[in-house]
Formats: structure tokens, C-alpha cells, sequence
């Protein structure tokens, strides 16, 4: 899949840190299958081995749905599997020098919390698309900063990359974000906990053709 023309909407599956890499493959396919754009693999408590070893195997199912890869926070695992993209927070490491070595076709996205100029910024350096969050209270980050609504629609207006929410992201709360401005959502709870993680998928990209702004 060429990443430089992929465009990130829609349901962002966000990998929760799995340690059983079988496990972690299964609601990964089930994630694809049901209909999520793109893949982030994250798993913070991983050493470099596991997270080669996962990521391997992540990337060739990637490519069996014809679904990019993104790799957070490690800009050397990335370019060791030749992923279609990497994700960076704001103590992850510069923009601009992950964009001169990922090289200007790969994806690069960036997260900015509850600031609009850290996504101009962001957007400047050569991020191709933007993370906002959290709008709700997340389990994964219970003590993240809360990002509102408005910003959503702001960003959409002042930007020219997809704007991305994150945060504690539901079924029942995502049509908001959605209606707000959200190019995507990226979810791990309400869609790896989810009793049926392909269902679940499908469920979120529905909302997309229900609730576009």
C-alpha cells in the first residue's frame, strides 16, 4: 500500500498492550475485518524484542487487508519494518527529523492534546495528520489533559491534514466527535474490550456514513 496516498478517516484501531502476540493478532484481524482504516501498534510496556517480533506480524496482516501500519513512538522500529507510518507525542522526538528519515511518502502523525498550534506546528514540520484528546475520561490515560469539542471544529477549518480524536472514545460518544469534525477516531478499549471486536469495528465505521458533518 502506498502510505503517502493514504489519507487517515475513519475508525483508527489503537492496539492495547498485549503481551500475547496471538492475542494481539486475533483482535487485530478482527479490527481489520470489521472495517478499521488503519492500524496504530502500541504497546508500552513491550521490550525491542517483543515489539519486532509483534510488529511482523502486524505489518503482513496490515498488508493482507490492504490497511497501513503506524508505529507509535518508536521511529526505529518503523524503519526497521519499512511501516507505512509513525505516530509521535510530544516527548517522543522531533517531527521534522522523523519526517527527514521516515522520507516524504510514509504517514506521520502527531499528537497535540488541547492545542491548535501544536497541530500548525505539527502540520509545518510534515505530520500528515493530527490527534486531539482526550475528550473523555480514558482508562489508558486516566490523567490526560480534556481536549473540547470546539477544537475539532476548529482544526478543520485552520488545517489541511485529517484531524483525529482520542480519548475514552465510544460507540455511544463518538457520533459527537464526528458532528464535531473528526476525520477519525482512534479507539482501543470500547474496541479490543470489546465482547466482538469485529462487530464492534463495524459498528464504529458505520457511525461515519451516519453522522458526517
Amino acid at each position: 500500500m502506498p502510505a503517502g496516498n493514504t489519507r487517515i478517516a475513519g475508525l483508527y484501531a489503537v492496539t492495547p498492550d498485549e503481551t500475547d502476540t496471538p492475542r494481539l493478532l486475533a483482535g487485530a484481524e478482527a479490527a481489520l475485518a470489521g472495517g478499521a482504516q488503519a492500524l496504530q501498534y502500541r504497546n508500552k510496556p513491550a521490550d525491542a524484542k517483543l515489539r519486532l517480533a509483534q510488529g511482523r506480524a502486524l505489518i503482513a496482516l496490515c498488508r493482507k487487508y490492504r490497511r497501513p501500519l503506524i508505529i507509535n513512538d518508536h521511529l526505529d522500529l518503523a524503519l526497521a519494518l519499512d511501516a507505512d507510518g509513525l505516530h509521535l507525542g510530544s516527548e517522543d522526538g522531533a517531527l521534522a527529523e522523523a519526517r527527514r528519515r521516515l522520507g516524504d511518502e510514509k504517514i506521520l502523525g502527531a499528537s497535540c492534546y488541547d492545542r491548535l498550534e501544536s497541530a500548525l506546528e505539527a502540520q509545518r514540520a510534515g505530520a500528515t495528520y493530527v490527534a486531539f484528546g482526550s475528550f473523555f475520561p480514558s482508562s489508558v490515560k486516566p490523567g490526560a489533559v480534556r481536549a473540547p469539542l470546539s477544537l475539532l471544529t476548529s482544526a478543520r477549518e485552520q488545517l489541511s491534514v485529517p484531524v483525529v480524536a482520542i480519548g475514552g472514545i465510544t460507540l455511544e460518544n463518538a457520533p459527537r466527535l464526528i458532528e464535531a469534525g473528526a476525520h477519525g477516531v482512534a479507539v482501543i478499549s470500547a474496541l479490543f474490550g470489546a465482547p466482538d471486536v469485529r462487530a464492534a469495528a463495524r459498528d464504529f465505521s458505520a457511525l461515519f456514513t451516519q453522522h458526517r458533518p
